[in-house]
């Protein structure tokens, strides 16, 4: 495994791009774990004694660039990492079938290389499904995890009512979070390696691990979400026996429309903890 991550300094000196957002300087490099390839961007934080560490995964379909306004929020406090997940965003086709499993496993290769202590882990949508399989397979690495509007109910699990959920949520989201989306689908992605992904997820049961995971979890849903409602999100949270769960006003891209909000709760739920 190699780890090329601009870590070793403010200067940004192994990172492969240096830009901005929001204000915010953030680092864009490569990762590789086996035969599997991640894209990271980091944004540095404040270097002061207890600082957290913030890791943001994708949902099916997209990349990290949706969590720009998020991440601009968290690196007031701390430091934060985005995860292009193999196949997505910018990081490469990886050319085979890749199971939520091995985007897991990647996860953690990648958080056990830059050895910080403690990372709260987000995950979006099915972003969601592979932090909670994380947690399962993975238990010493996250002890936190937050699961922002965590995946379809399972009376939805099928490609058509996905599909259908999808659209209707592009309905309500800003321009700036279509484009995003439609972007990263069509073109980032693409439409063959997005195809491949969706058995993986429309068959995945993350209900069944966030109630045996230890990780301590914080589940946060929008008001007008159409893909997840609010009493399933909070079907999730009650499952986990140290679970919580905050609504916030908005639909599923809730990090995008509401970035401050979702911001104050992660870094209050992680207060809480101590």
């Amino acid at each position: 495994m190699r780890v090329g991550l601009g870590v070793r300094g403010a200067a940004g000196e192994d990172a492969h791009r240096v830009r901005r957002v929001r204000g915010v300087l953030y680092y864009t490099s490569r990762e590789e774990h086996q035969d599997l390839t991640i894209v990271v961007e980091r944004f540095p934080g404040p270097e002061t004694p207890g600082t957290r560490t913030y890791v943001l995964v994708h949902g099916i379909g997209v990349s990290s660039r949706y969590f720009h306004p998020l991440a601009a929020e968290l690196a007031a406090s701390g430091r934060v990492y985005l995860v292009d997940l193999p196949g997505y965003g910018s990081a490469p086709d990886p050319r085979r079938d890749v199971t939520i499993a091995d985007h897991a496993d990647v996860l953690a290769g990648f958080l056990r290389g830059i050895g910080v202590p403690d990372p709260v882990i987000v995950g979006h949508s099915w972003g969601a499904q592979v932090v909670s399989m994380l947690a399962v397979r993975h238990p010493d690495v996250p002890r936190t995890v937050v699961l922002l509007s965590p995946t379809l109910e399972p009376p939805a699990r099928t490609a058509g009512r996905a599909i259908g959920h999808l659209l209707h949520d592009a309905l309500r989201e800003p321009w700036a979070v279509r484009w995003i989306a439609f972007t990263d689908y069509l073109v980032r992605c693409g439409l063959r390696y997005l195809l491949r992904q969706l058995p993986h997820m429309l068959d995945d049961r993350p209900e069944e691990r966030v109630a045996r995971h230890a990780a301590r979890t914080l589940v946060v849903n929008g008001d007008r979400d159409p893909i997840v409602s609010t009493p399933w999100a909070r079907r999730l949270a009650d499952a986990h026996p140290d679970g919580s769960f905050r609504e916030v006003r908005g639909p599923h891209v809730i990090m995008h429309t509401e970035p401050a909000t979702i911001a104050q709760h992660i870094t209050r739920f992680v207060a809480e903890a101590g």
